[in-house]
Parts: structure tokens; sequence; C-alpha cells
């Protein structure tokens, strides 16, 4: 199933002889919505392949990964672990993304956070399957090589003419995906969605080319970090479109997407295309902390 590229109306852009669409991944494939269908896709036929019955990864409390993991296992027949960070979680009530993890099936297991950033050591990993094992290995975000590959199919023959491709960042591995199959002459520009003022070198040691760029201007101080103003535009954004973001990853890309055809980065007759990534299962959990901070929250 292919994702609709839909037109977006705006005076900013026509005021800047700007075009932009944007392809919505997010209503393609239930609970898998976004990039996360693409990155698990080709690792679950590897799993299966392999003989494993059990999918085994690590997220944070509000990680979509997990929600995705917990979806995939219960629609295709794995079992699945989130190991999860923060060992404080555990006597918690969960927070909706997590609570739907558990509702599909996911056993979940809270480490330190000392504990947690041994998630790529090899002895840590070894423990971690001989107690929990066997099972397929998805990393953090769940980035790898059959990620990337899956993400390469974002793009299609319809996609051709656009001159501009644009995704939000956390782990790369949407934009190396996009790096591979963009047509000659098209420009990636990936828009973290974390404070890592080191993030294009990290990502040039594994995505070839030259043809992509990280915009790193719109993070809004961190990752999951969120202000008035941005709430604001998500809201109006959606109210004006038609078209609901997330604010953790699509709501700051777009942010930043028209914030830079107003400067004038993204000139006068380009063809901008938005992958809208989805992660929308996250606005009632991000809802809850904007409520205890007495923010604004997001429209559902």
């Amino acid at each position: 199933m292919e994702a609709t590229a839909v037109p977006v109306q705006l005076p900013v852009l026509n005021e800047h002889n700007v075009t932009l669409s944007v392809k919505r991944e997010d209503l393609v494939f239930p609970n898998l919505s976004g990039n996360k269908y693409r990155k698990l896709k080709y690792n679950l036929e590897a799993a299966r392949a392999s003989g494993h019955k059990t999918l085994i990864t690590f997220g944070g409390a509000f990680s979509n990964h997990l929600h995705a993991t917990a979806a995939a296992g219960k629609q295709y027949g794995f079992c699945t672990i989130g190991l999860v960070r923060g060992e404080e979680l555990e006597n918690k009530p969960l927070n909706p993304t997590l609570d739907q993890a558990c509702k599909w099936g996911m056993k979940l297991i809270f480490l330190s956070r000392k504990d947690y950033k041994l998630k790529s050591d090899p002895d840590f990993l070894n423990t971690l399957m001989a107690q929990h094992g066997p099972a397929y290995l998805l990393p953090e975000g769940g980035t790898n090589e059959l990620a990337v590959r899956g993400c390469s199919e974002i793009l299609t023959p319809a996609d051709q003419n656009f001159t501009h491709i644009c995704c939000p960042v956390g782990t790369g591995g949407t934009l190396a995906g996009l790096s591979r199959s963009a047509q000659p002459g098209q420009h990636i520009l990936g828009y973290p969605a974390l404070k890592a003022p080191d993030l294009q070198k990290e990502l040039c040691a594994w995505i070839s080319g030259d043809n992509w760029e990280v915009v790193p201007d719109y993070h809004f101080g961190g990752y999951g970090k969120i202000n008035p103003e941005l709430i604001t535009f998500i809201n109006d954004f959606k109210g004006t479109t038609g078209i609901p973001l997330d604010p953790v990853y699509t709501g700051k890309m777009l942010f930043g997407i028209l914030g830079d055809v107003r400067l004038g980065r993204l000139s006068a007759g380009s063809r901008v295309l938005a992958i809208h990534t989805g992660r929308l299962q996250g606005i009632e959990g991000m809802n809850m902390q904007l409520k205890k901070k007495n923010l604004p929250l997001l429209h559902l």
C-alpha cells in the first residue's frame, strides 16, 4: 500500500512561490503507521526466517518504537519484550503508550538509566539473551540496515518531480533510506527532533552520498521538548489543513520547513515533499505532561 501525497495550501507558501505536499505515511498500516512499519518490515522477515518467535528491543517511557513493536508482535504472531529506560517507572501507573503495548502482549522490563546505557554492550546483550532469549534483537529506535532498506521504499516514482524531500530525524534510519532512493537532483533535508550538534557528522559515517543534510535549528531544546509556540503551530496546522502532527517529530519538521520558506532557505520554485512519519499515538501522553505544566493541550 502506498501513501498519498496531500498538497498543502498556506499563504506563506504562495508568498514565496513554494509548493508543499505531505506524504501521509501515518495513514498506512494500522498501529504501525509512518516509518515504523518501514523499519520493521524486513526485520520481521529476518526474525521469522531465522526461526525466532520473540522480539526484544529498547525504548523510553513514551517510545513509539516500543508501541509499534508490540503492535507488530500481535499482528504477526511474535512475543515481544520491551526494555524500558527508568526503573522508577515500574511501580507507577503506565502511560497510554506503555499501557497499549502491554495490552498487545508486550512484557515490559524496567531498567535503571545506568543499565540502559549498556544497550549496545556485547556482554550486557549476552546476559540479556541468556535471561530472556532466544530472541531477535531490534535496536533502540529500530534503525539498522534492514530498517534503512525498508525506509528506502517510502519514495515511489510518483515522487520524482519534487525538488526537496523532508523528514524528521531521530536515529537517522528514515533519512538514510530516503537518501538511497531519491532521484538525481533531489535533496533530502532532515529535521532533528533532538539537540545533537554533531549529528550531521555522525550520520556521515554511515549515510553515503551528498544529497542530504541535517537542519539543526528546530529541535525546541531537545528530544520531547515542546513550548506554547509549537503547540499553537500544531493546532493551527491541523485546523487549516486537516493534517494532525505529532509534537516530537513531524510537528517540529513542518515548523522548520515553513520557517525555512520564510528565511529563503527553500527558494522560490521549490517543490517540497514532507514525509509524515506517524507517531500520533504519542499525543495523548504528551497532553498528560502538558496538563501537569499548565500548558495548552494539543488537539486530538
